[in-house]
Order: C-alpha cells, then sequence, then structure tokens
C-alpha cells in the first residue's frame, strides 16, 4: 500500500474538492472496471485517493494529469513503488491526448473534475474522442443532467447535443456533499461517455453543426425562425420537415444535423 501525503488544503483557484468517502471512491472504481493492460489516464488526481485503488486495479499502470505543483512531490512519494505511474504537470485543459495515445491503445480517462473548467474540459476532449475509448468523470450533478439529457427537456442543450454527437452518454450515480473535503454546496454525479464506434448520425461538417447549435441555443425561448434568422430561412425548415416555430430544446441530434447538412450542400 502507498503512503499518505499531508494533507493538502484545497485551493479555490483550482477548484479543489478532495474525495474522502471511501464507499463511494470502491463505487467509482468499480463502476470504471480498471483492467491490467489498459491505459489509464487520470485527470486531477489530487491527493490520490481515487488514483490509488485505479492504479492497484489497473497492475501498476496509470498516467496522471496535474496542474498544482504543490501536489506533484506528494503523488510521487505515495507511489514510488510503481515504476509505470506517470505524472503530466500541465492544464488538462490544454493537454494533448491524441498525442498522448500515439500508436497505443485507446485511453481510458477518469477524473474528479474541477467544476469551473468541467464543461470545457469536456469539449476539449470530445474533440479527441479518436483517442479515446470511454472516459469517467465526477462532475456537477446539473452538467451530467445536462449531457445525459433527453430532447424536449429543460437540461437538453448545445452540451447535450455535442456530446452525444460524439458518445453514448451514461448517468451513473449521484454523490452527495458530504463525500468531499471541503464539502461544495452543490451536488455531483458519475457519468460514462463512450466514443461511437459509428456516429449515428454524422454530419457533412461538424464545425458547421455546432456553430448552428450555438446559434439555436442563442436565446432558448425564442423560436428556430428568430435564433436562425439569417442563417435558414422558415420556409427551408419546413421543405426539411421542421416546423420553424419550435425552440430549439424540441430538436434532436438528427434535426439538427439535417440543418447543417442543408447548409453545407448550399454553401458547397
Amino acid at each position: 500500500m502507498s503512503s499518505r501525503p499531508p494533507m493538502h488544503r484545497a485551493r479555490k483557484r483550482f477548484g479543489q474538492n478532495f474525495l474522502r468517502d471511501t464507499g463511494i471512491i470502491s463505487r467509482i472504481v468499480r463502476a470504471i472496471d480498471p483492467r491490467a493492460g489498459e491505459r489509464l489516464v487520470e485527470i486531477g488526481p489530487g491527493q490520490g485517493a481515487l488514483t490509488e485503488p485505479l492504479i492497484e486495479a489497473a497492475g501498476g499502470a496509470l498516467e496522471v494529469i496535474e496542474l498544482d505543483r504543490d501536489l506533484i512531490p506528494g503523488l510521487r512519494v505515495q507511489f514510488f513503488q510503481y515504476p509505470d505511474f506517470v505524472i503530466h504537470e500541465g492544464d488538462a485543459l490544454a493537454f494533448d491526448f491524441a498525442a498522448l495515445r500515439g500508436d497505443g491503445p485507446a485511453l481510458r480517462v477518469v477524473g474528479n473534475l474541477p467544476y469551473n473548467i468541467s464543461t470545457p474540459l469536456i469539449v476539449h476532449l470530445l474533440e479527441a474522442t479518436g483517442a479515446i475509448a470511454d472516459m469517467h468523470f465526477m462532475l456537477q450533478k446539473e452538467v451530467v443532467e445536462r449531457l445525459a439529457a433527453e430532447p424536449g427537456s429543460t437540461h437538453w442543450g448545445r452540451l447535450s447535443v455535442l456530446a452525444q454527437y460524439h458518445c453514448r452518454v451514461e448517468s451513473l450515480f449521484v454523490v452527495p456533499p458530504e463525500a468531499f473535503v471541503p464539502q461544495p454546496k452543490v451536488e455531483s454525479a458519475i457519468v460514462r461517455l463512450t466514443p461511437h464506434a459509428t456516429l449515428p448520425h454524422p454530419a457533412k461538417d461538424p464545425a458547421l453543426l455546432f456553430d448552428l447549435v450555438r446559434e439555436a441555443f442563442g436565446q432558448r425561448r425564442k423560436t428556430l425562425r428568430n435564433n436562425l434568422k439569417g442563417r435558414v430561412s422558415a420556409e427551408a425548415l419546413e421543405a426539411l420537415g421542421i416546423d420553424p416555430t419550435r425552440r430549439p430544446q424540441t430538436l434532436s441530434i438528427e434535426e439538427f444535423v439535417r440543418i447543417a447538412d442543408h447548409l453545407a450542400e448550399e454553401a458547397a
């Protein structure tokens, strides 16, 4: 077993909340189900609460990405007996996950993500899904609800479309504030994102699609006719079988792709 480093004061600017509940930790590791020989990458290991059971389950091989340089010496001491434990010091928001994979097996990415960067970090990871086998994250419950939402629900939005275009999203279970030190003011949840082997609704121009989705959700209470004015006419929407008086949160991914593909064909 590893020796634990002294308690580190959580840093507000890094959005740190350290997981302490051993029952929750065990449940997360069971959900991830790491195996020896896999390429496991943990974002923000903190003080190693999740790192320790992960590295043991993965046969001693684990890579971590840590931004807080004050935590790194403690991690080196804590896991010194694992020669295949690798620390990448840096910001996960700027990390090149595709380069990390290289020619090796697809990455299994896990982490208790800081609330203040969780959404941009997920967007960054979704751009690298070709290098990733799956992702398991602890996030603010509201973010997980947005990731796993269905069309027509109050949580369905730009992040839902982006995530589900690339991945199958599963909301696994809720984690109470008491599981952390310091306690956050909101509930957390565990989510699994598994990149699609084949995209269910591939767009001709994905960048155009996501730009369209961003515009469509610019003002959620307005209709498609208003939000997409100047981009696509009401008549064109009707010709695509989409009522221009609908609001963006009622559209499926397939319908957004239908509009985006129409725009791509017009621009060709």
